[in-house]
């Protein structure tokens, strides 16, 4: 049963006040550590701009003193996915109070965008991704030509003269030594190391990739679980109470049959979150 939820019951009423209590303190933590501040950037076409963003370690450091000042609440400990540029750190606790379970989860979602570092490196490094490029595309199509030259002079010194190109295509397919021959005498029509220039090229997109930079956004505005999974930026701090019944949870019982013992430890567990956010 999710705390908060439209009830008659005085008692779960009363864990909904206080899971309220607890969303909004989370909330004011995030706030403060998702603060935005400047940083300078480059853009695609070496642009120097502003964006803001802030330190999802941050986030990491909150929930992780979280955990240390609630030790009797079981957790897998903090969980991150990642699906393109959006980002969710969460955390996930739970806390048997007899024959029943208390479930807490805490999650930030956000954006990851990326830029270059401000570098005059970038510049250089994509002027001579461009020249090189250029330079690549113009020799191929100046070998291609050459090469269909030479395929055409070749097979028609064989006898394959006025033949489709499919029929060409069979000849060559089948003639491994003619199709080793025609590639060794087009290389042999050229100076430019096509796979030279295609290992400096991977180098330069690789120097490019360590030049870039993440910057990340968000809201601390409170989501709930299905804005969380359509994607929207912000944070989730939900509690559930379930009933165990023969090792499976059941989120629908009768709040008036729990003891008032158990009763109290929810209570009291409840309070306990809401001195450890804040503290």
């Amino acid at each position: 049963m999710r705390l908060g939820s439209n009830t008659t019951d005085e008692f779960m009423k009363n864990l909904g006040e206080k899971s309220q209590k607890i969303s909004q303190i989370f909330q004011k933590n995030i706030e403060h550590i998702t603060k935005p501040a400047s940083v300078k950037v480059m853009l695609g076409d070496t642009t120097v701009t502003e964006q803001t963003t802030f330190d999802p370690e941050g986030v990491k450091t909150f929930y992780g003193k979280i955990m240390n000042s609630l030790p009797d609440w079981k957790t897998s400990g903090i969980a991150m996915t990642s699906d393109e540029d959006l980002r969710r750190i969460f955390l996930k606790l739970e806390k048997q109070a007899g024959n029943y379970v208390l479930l807490w989860h805490m999650s930030l979602q956000y954006h990851a965008l990326l830029y270059y570092k401000v570098n005059i490196t970038v510049q250089k490094i994509q002027k001579e991704l461009a020249e090189l490029l250029d330079s690549t595309i113009d020799k191929e199509k100046e070998l291609a030509e050459l090469t269909d030259n030479m395929i055409k002079e070749k097979l028609e010194s064989l006898g394959f003269k006025d033949v489709d190109e499919q029929k060409l295509f069979e000849v060559l397919f089948e003639n491994d030594a003619m199709r080793e021959k025609l590639v060794d005498d087009m290389n042999g029509k050229t100076d430019f190391d096509f796979k030279a220039k295609a290992e400096r090229k991977k180098e330069l997109f690789k120097e490019l990739d360590n030049l870039l930079v993440e910057t990340y956004q968000t809201t601390s505005v409170l989501l709930d679980e299905s804005k969380l999974i359509g994607g929207e930026e912000g944070c989730l701090c939900t509690f559930d109470l379930d009933y165990i019944k023969k090792k499976t949870k059941e989120t629908i019982f009768d709040p008036r049959r729990m003891s008032t013992e158990t009763k109290e430890y929810v209570t009291k567990s409840l309070d306990g979150v809401i001195d450890a956010l804040s503290n």
